[in-house]
């Protein structure tokens, strides 16, 4: 609302009060001095309330879901064998190819993988949206990464109508793909283990079965889609748990955080945890994609890179 101008021009006079000698109130002039109608101020308010909502909506649109936030974490893990000390584990999740995500987007996010250097890359779910085949174009773009200690993935629920094709396509692109199952790794005459299981929503998580076959003490880093599972998963032999599927959010509001997060993610929902019972360290990652929406707001997608220390 326009201030009203209580000033006349230079050199202008006004008459004085009839009876006094002191010059009277000056009127308001000009378009300044109109005062605002009820009308007016309610078009003002309306039209101030949808451009807002209008940059809100381009930027949650094309702005967010286009800024991805690295985020970088040194993480003290005490049964860390000291080879492994200073290993940069690399995790993405839920890309959600088909939907609002493509092979060009993946290239950009796979750039800034390489970019970390990364001596283990964990994938935790959601490759694609729907189909198997929106991984098909995406296959030499996965290929690019390098890890020396591996690159490995599980699926999530959104994974699971051609397992086998999907799997396949994985496989090509140089990831191990772990369904309820492990794979040793072996560096300075040290082991760690890195397991994973099937999805809980569409899967069957079989925990007994992924660590068949790790040596007792073995330090093991457990992919699991959904964070929530961690409840389960530290009754077992797990020191680190990486999952996706919440998105964080995907959608978080001023002083309320995320109104809404799917089943399976509503205890750990973005950043790092520790259970109640083992302190297990449960790291969600917020993932590269979107589904339901092509939107973010106040929750950019994320690429995680962990330092992995002994402490």
């Amino acid at each position: 609302m326009s201030k009203q101008s209580f000033g006349g021009s230079p050199g202008s006079s006004v008459p004085a009060v009839k009876g006094s000698g002191e010059p009277g109130p000056r009127k308001p002039e000009g378009r300044g001095g109109r005062k605002m109608t009820r009308r007016q101020f309610l078009a003002r308010g309306a039209g101030a309330v949808v451009g807002a909502g209008l940059l809100a909506g381009g930027y949650a649109w094309q702005g967010e879901p286009n800024w991805l936030e690295i985020t970088r974490k040194e993480l003290p893990l005490k049964e860390l064998p000291s080879a492994f000390a200073g290993t940069r584990l690399v995790q993405f999740s839920d890309v959600h190819l088909g939907f609002n995500k493509d092979a060009r987007d993946l290239a950009r996010l796979v750039k800034h993988i390489k970019e970390e250097k990364p001596d283990l890359i964990c994938f935790t779910g959601d490759i694609v949206d729907s189909y198997a085949e929106d991984l098909t174009d995406s296959v030499p773009v996965l290929a690019e990464l390098e890890a020396p200690l591996g690159k490995y993935a599980i699926l999530g629920n959104h994974d699971y109508k051609n397992t086998e094709l999907l799997t396949r396509l994985l496989t090509e692109a140089g990831f191990r793909v772990l369904r309820n199952e492990s794979y040793l790794i072996k560096q300075g005459g040290a082991v760690m283990a890195v397991a994973g299981l099937d999805d809980m929503l569409h899967g069957q998580p079989d925990p007994e079965a992924a660590i068949k076959g790790i040596p007792d003490g073995t330090f093991t880093v457990l992919l699991m889609h959904e964070p929530d599972y961690a409840e389960v998963a530290e009754a077992y032999p797990f020191h680190l748990q990486l999952s996706g599927h919440s998105h964080g959010g995907q959608i978080r509001l001023p002083l309320i955080g995320a109104p809404f997060t799917p089943y399976g993610s509503q205890k750990y929902i973005d950043g790092l945890y520790y259970t109640g019972n083992r302190a297990m360290p449960v790291y969600v990652n917020r993932g590269f994609g979107e589904t339901l929406m092509p939107l973010r707001f106040l929750c950019r997608p994320e690429l995680t890179v962990l330092t992995l220390r002994r402490g």
